[in-house]
């Protein structure tokens, strides 16, 4: 701008000093041709006057135009002028506009997106309302100073007041935010304390615990991230601000800056106090870390040697069991053997394992030796069944797989011996003779304490390898029958039947001669003859294979039924009783020491 004007002041210069010099070329022709011949030459003159009015006359039309170019320079200038004001103005709108803009951005994303910010919102109300209450007082006071009020200034008065109370009530609604507003969020975070690692299960605790202190950690940096944002948005905004006002030279930003300025010092000085505190913090959750990461290290270490020594025991226990395997052939001394094992496995791994994680062991066991006469009487049955357990493992009395009997409460129960456990024996009920005749119900799982063997008398019908018990079977034949005959068919049936069961007894028996003193061995079927009330009882016993006792029973039964059947000298005798028709019943003898009645004989 400043040449173009440098170069309109030049060309105004050139134009006077150019009509300044044609004056003075006029005067000095005049002046040469005055003093010689005026007179004589009148028309030279006039013609020289002629061409002097028409020179001046041009000089006047060339002055007129070159004021008209100035005019128009002047006025081509002047919009000129006003064209770069407007566009000056239209700039500094612009920018105000933009300014705006990023102030607006700015303070969205602190009242959503900070909870700094959002935190201190409620306590700038805070002071503004205060403020503004305070502004209240001094008008409800200049008010009331003067001795004379208008109408419209009791109006004004009575508005005043109302507003002062509307205002109180919003204060007393943010009265909890009236002190620091970042109480809350500077406080100090409480942690639990750490968790001691004894066994590999406080290493879950320990792992879970350090995700919680990273979870804390990650919150505290989040925080502090998030105020360090707000400062330097606050810092930003100042700027905008102290541009706005130095635009508008102060008249509409000054107060929203003075109080931008204050609250990025509230801000400042809690990001001094906060950045303090989470180093500290991040420092102490380290230190914690490190601790947990030395007691894993340390747990996970004891849990290997551990975890090898078991594993030790275990192939050796395994390495124990597959000898026993193969070179123990009796089955149920095996399975006896093989619960004797794993049993022993089970105390030794325990025990391991409590002397390897239980702290203060020796201040349980001395607790256990003042308790262990209350806990003998408390557990005694517990105690008493453990006992038996060992006494049923040493002495061999009852094995698994061994068909026994016993009684509770007058009830028989029947089966086999399919488990041996520390507390009880299971017992598989089976259809036997006493099923039939007593329970009427069998199949059932009984559990037998083991104490029972102590206070309970338990039959065993397959102990020591003898698999065959001695079974009866008892029948009725008349008087009249033949007796012999009866015998011989009964003797012939159960040695046909019973012989394969008969030699099996006879090797068993001669075996348990080292072990018992076995003095009555026989084993062939025996054959007893009895008088009765309806006849003569045949009983007939032969040996049978101790669980399937029923079936040879059966067998027996009718082929001595189809035998007895056959022969015409041999009658089954039933109950029966005589019925005298034409004669008195004969009366019996008075007995010695008997009281006479009417039915009694007298002799």
């Amino acid at each position: 701008m400043k040449p173009t004007i440098l170069f309109f002041f030049i060309f105004l210069q050139f134009l006077v000093a150019d009509t300044n010099v044609t004056q003075k070329d006029e005067n000095t022709l005049l002046e040469s041709i005055a003093p010689k011949d005026i007179q004589q030459n009148q028309k030279s003159i006039s013609i020289l006057a002629d061409k002097i009015k028409k020179e001046r006359a041009n000089a006047e039309k060339l002055k007129l135009e070159q004021e008209k170019k100035k005019r128009l320079l002047l006025e081509k200038e002047k919009k000129r002028l006003e064209k770069i004001r407007i566009e000056k103005e239209k700039k500094l709108f612009l920018k105000v506009q933009e300014l705006e803009e990023k102030k607006k951005i700015i303070d969205d994303e602190l009242s959503k997106d900070n909870i700094w910010a959002n935190q201190y919102l409620p306590y700038e109300t805070y002071q503004k309302l205060n403020m503004k209450l305070k502004e209240y007082e001094d008008e409800i006071k200049e008010y009331e100073d003067q001795s004379v009020l208008s109408e419209d200034k009791k109006l004004e008065l009575k508005r005043i007041i109302d507003e002062h109370k509307i205002i109180e009530g919003k204060l007393f609604q943010l009265n909890e935010y009236k002190q620091n507003p970042f109480t809350e969020l500077l406080k100090k975070i409480e942690l639990d304390p750490e968790p001691p690692i004894t066994n590999p299960l406080d290493i879950i605790t320990a792992m879970s615990y350090q995700k919680h202190l990273k979870s804390l950690k990650e919150e505290n940096e989040t925080r502090y991230k998030s105020l360090n944002e707000a400062v330097l948005k606050l810092q930003e905004k100042i700027k905008i601000l102290q541009e706005l006002a130095l635009i508008s030279k102060g008249k509409y930003y000054a107060g929203e800056l003075t109080a931008t300025e204050n609250k990025l010092k509230d801000f400042e000085g809690t990001l001094s106090i906060f950045g303090t505190s989470v180093k500290t913090f991040k420092q102490k959750v380290s230190q914690i870390n490190l601790n947990i990461d030395e007691g894993i290290e340390k747990e996970i270490k004891k849990s290997m040697v551990t975890g090898s020594i078991i594993l030790f025991l275990l192939l050796f226990f395994l390495l124990v069991k597959f000898l026993v395997t193969k070179y123990m052939s009796d089955n149920e001394l095996f399975y006896s053997m093989n619960k004797v094992l794993n049993s022993l496995f089970i105390i030794i791994v325990f025990i391991i394992l409590l002397f390897s994680y239980l702290e203060n062991v020796e201040n349980l066991m001395t607790i256990l030796s003042f308790a262990s006469a209350g806990i003998a009487i408390a557990l005694k049955d517990w105690f008493m069944s453990i006992l038996g357990w060992v006494v049923i493992l040493v002495s061999g009395s009852i094995h698994v797989g061994d068909r026994v009997k016993f009684v509770k409460d007058g009830v028989e129960y029947v089966g086999d011996i399919v488990d041996i456990s520390v507390l009880r024996m299971t017992l598989h009920e089976d259809v036997t003779l006493t099923s039939i005749y007593h329970n009427r119900r069998t199949g059932r799982i009984i559990f037998i304490p083991n104490n029972y063997i102590f206070t309970d008398m338990i039959a065993n019908y397959s102990h020591s390898g003898l698999k065959t018990v001695w079974d009866g079977i008892d029948f009725y034949i008349t008087f009249d029958s033949n007796m012999s005959k009866a015998q011989h068919i009964a003797k012939e049936v159960t040695r046909k039947y019973s012989k394969g069961y008969t030699d099996m007894t006879r090797k068993q028996l001669n075996r348990l001669r080292s072990k018992y003193s076995m003095r009555n061995t026989a084993v062939e079927p025996r054959i007893f003859g009895f008088f009765d009330t309806y006849g003569v009882r045949i009983s007939a016993w032969y040996l049978t294979n101790s669980y399937a006792t029923l079936t040879l029973r059966s067998t027996i039964s009718m082929e001595i039924l189809a035998r007895l059947q056959e022969e015409d000298d041999i009658h089954i005798a039933l109950p029966s009783q005589s019925l005298y028709m034409d004669k008195p019943a004969p009366r019996p003898l008075l007995e010695e020491g008997e009281e006479p009645t009417a039915n009694h004989r007298v002799q």
